[in-house]
C-alpha cells in the first residue's frame, strides 16, 4: 500500500470516526431532550389539572402548596389560578393573591414571558406563561396560568452542544496524533537516507539500508541499494582498469630497464669469472677464499638479475616451459645457492616429502622462483632463526598435490593476510612487495591455487596446491 492510499485511508476514517461519535451523540442528546418534554409535559398538566380542581372546587381548600413543592424540581417557577374577571384567587405566590390581570393581555398558550425571576438574578433562559382557560359546560370558570423554566431542556442542549465538541476536538486531535505519528515514522528513514547519501557522497559504498516496507519509502531504499551496488561494481572496474593501466605501463618501463641492467650484470657475472681464475691462478694460497668471495658476488648478481626478472615477468604474459621434475630434485636446485644465506641468518630446512609423490610436469624455473620466495620470506620472518618445513603429499581424492611452506616466524597480521598477494604491497623495510603476486601468477599459470594460513607470533603457512595433470605417476 503506497503512501497516498494510506493518506486518502487516514482522512476516511477520521471522517467516520468523527460522523458516527456526533451521530451517536445526537441520537443520546435526542433521546434526553425527548425525555425531558416529556416530563416538563407532564408536569404541565398535573399543575392545569389541581388548578382545576382547586378553581372548580367548593372547598377553599389548596393543594397547589403542597404540589408545588416537588413541581419547582421540575422546572414549574409559579401557578396562578385566575377566575373569570381577572383575580387571581390562588397562587403559589401568597403576594399575587387578590391582584388583577388583564384579561384582554392575558394570551392562550404558550408564551415566553420576558422578566427577571425570584431575586433579581437573570435565568439562563427565559421563563414561560402556559395559560389554560378553565370552562365548565357553557361557563368559562377562569384561567389557569403556569410559569415555567425550560432550564433543564437548555441544559440538554448546551451538554450536546459541549459533548460534540469535545467528541469533535478529540477525534481531530487524535488525527492530529496519528497524522504526527505517521509523519514521523514516514520522515525518520527519509533523515536516515539522507544520511546514507552522505556517506555514499563522501566514498564510503559499504552502506546498505534495510528495506522494511513496499511503499515509496520501501521503494526508495530499494533504488538506493541498488545505486550503492552499482557504484561498487563500478569501482572495482576502475580499480582494475587502474590496475590493468598500470600492470601496462610496468610492463613497458620494464622491457625499457631489462637491457640496460640485465647487460651490466651478466656482464659483471663473466668478469667475476675472470677475476677468480687469475687470481686462483697467481695465487693459489688464496683460493679458497677468492672463491668463496667470488661466489658470493655471483649470487648477489643472480639475485639482482632475479628482481629484475620478476619486475618483468609481472608486467607481462607468462610463457611456461614444462618438463618433468621430481620435486626432490626441485628442491636441491633451489636450495643449493640458499645455503649459505640461511645458515647465516640460523635457519635450518626440514624437509616432509610423502614416497608416493608423483613426478611434477611444470616449469622448473618460474617454480623456483616461487620456492625462492617462499623460503627467503619464511627466512626473513625469522629473525633468530628457526626452522623451515617443507612437506609435500599426493591428495588422491581430491587429485591434487599439495605442497607446503611452514616457518616459525612473527606471522603475518589478520588484517594483511588479504593483502599479501597485492602488488606492491610490503610491510618490509626492503623489497617493492612483487614476490608473492608474482608467485600466484605462477602457480594460477600451471592451473593451481595458493593459500595461506597465520596466527601473530606463531608462524605463516602457504600452501600450493596443483592438478594432477601437472604431475605424472
Amino acid at each position: 500500500m503506497n503512501l497516498n492510499t494510506r493518506l486518502v485511508l487516514i482522512m476516511i476514517s477520521l471522517l467516520v470516526l468523527a460522523g458516527v461519535t456526533l451521530f451517536t451523540l445526537n441520537q443520546f442528546s435526542q433521546t434526553a431532550l425527548v425525555h425531558e418534554i416529556q416530563e416538563s409535559s407532564r408536569e404541565i398538566s398535573k399543575a392545569v389539572q389541581l388548578s382545576i380542581a382547586d378553581l372548580t372546587s367548593e372547598t377553599e381548600t389548596s393543594r397547589l402548596s403542597d404540589y408545588f413543592e416537588g413541581a419547582r424540581q421540575k422546572g414549574i417557577n409559579e401557578i396562578n389560578i385566575i377566575n373569570s374577571e381577572g383575580e387571581i384567587i390562588d397562587s403559589t405566590n401568597p403576594e399575587k393573591i387578590g391582584k388583577l390581570k388583564d384579561l384582554k393581555k392575558l394570551e392562550k398558550g404558550v408564551r415566553s414571558a420576558p422578566r427577571k425571576a425570584e431575586g433579581g438574578t437573570i435565568l439562563s433562559q427565559k421563563p414561560y406563561d402556559v395559560v389554560v382557560p378553565v370552562i365548565v359546560g357553557d361557563e368559562h370558570l377562569g384561567y389557569v396560568q403556569v410559569n415555567m423554566l425550560l432550564d433543564n431542556i437548555q441544559s440538554i442542549q448546551h451538554s450536546n452542544f459541549i459533548k460534540r465538541l469535545a467528541a469533535t476536538g478529540m477525534v481531530f486531535t487524535v488525527g492530529i496524533a496519528f497524522s504526527i505519528y505517521l509523519s514521523r515514522r514516514y520522515t525518520d528513514p527519509i533523515h536516515r537516507l539522507v544520511q546514507d547519501f552522505k556517506k555514499v557522497s563522501s566514498g564510503d559504498l559499504s552502506v546498505t539500508i534495510p528495506v522494511e516496507s513496499t511503499d515509496e519509502v520501501g521503494e526508495l531504499a530499494k533504488g538506493f541499494n541498488e545505486m550503492v551496488e552499482k557504484l561498487r561494481e563500478r569501482e572495482v572496474l576502475e580499480k582494475r582498469l587502474y590496475e590493468a593501466e598500470h600492470l601496462s605501463k610496468v610492463g613497458q618501463l620494464a622491457s625499457g630497464i631489462a637491457h640496460e641492467i640485465r647487460n651490466p650484470l651478466n656482464y659483471i657475472s663473466l668478469a667475476i669469472d675472470h677475476l677468480r681464475s687469475e687470481v686462483v691462478e697467481q695465487c693459489p694460497e688464496r683460493a679458497d677464499e677468492v672463491t668463496a668471495l667470488a661466489d658470493k658476488i655471483r649470487e648477489e648478481v643472480r639475485r639482482a638479475n632475479y628482481m629484475v626478472i620478476n619486475f618483468m615477468n609481472y608486467g607481462r604474459p607468462l610463457k611456461l616451459r614444462k618438463s618433468e621434475i621430481t620435486y626432490e630434485q626441485l628442491l636441491e636446485r633451489t636450495l643449493s645457492v640458499l645455503y649459505e644465506r640461511l645458515a647465516e641468518q640460523k635457519v635450518t630446512v626440514e624437509k616432509r616429502i610423502a614416497a608416493d609423490l608423483p613426478v611434477l610436469s611444470l616449469d622448473p624455473e618460474l617454480m623456483r622462483n616461487c620456492i625462492t620466495n617462499f623460503i627467503t620470506n619464511a627466512a626473513q620472518a625469522m629473525s633468530h632463526g628457526g626452522i623451515i618445513v617443507l612437506g609435500a603429499e599426493l591428495d588422491q581424492e581430491s587429485g591434487w598435490v599439495r605442497l607446503d611452506f611452514k616457518d616459525q616466524g612473527c606471522g603475518i597480521a589478520e588484517e594483511d593476510l588479504e593483502k599479501v598477494f597485492q602488488p606492491y604491497f610490503t610491510t618490509k623495510d626492503v623489497g617493492i612487495g612483487l614476490g608473492l603476486a608474482i608467485t600466484e601468477r605462477i602457480v594460477k599459470a600451471h592451473g593451481g591455487e595458493i593459500l595461506v594460513a597465520s596466527s601473530p607470533g606463531e608462524g605463516t603457512t602457504f600452501t600450493v596446491r596443483l592438478p594432477m595433470e601437472d604431475a605424472k605417476g
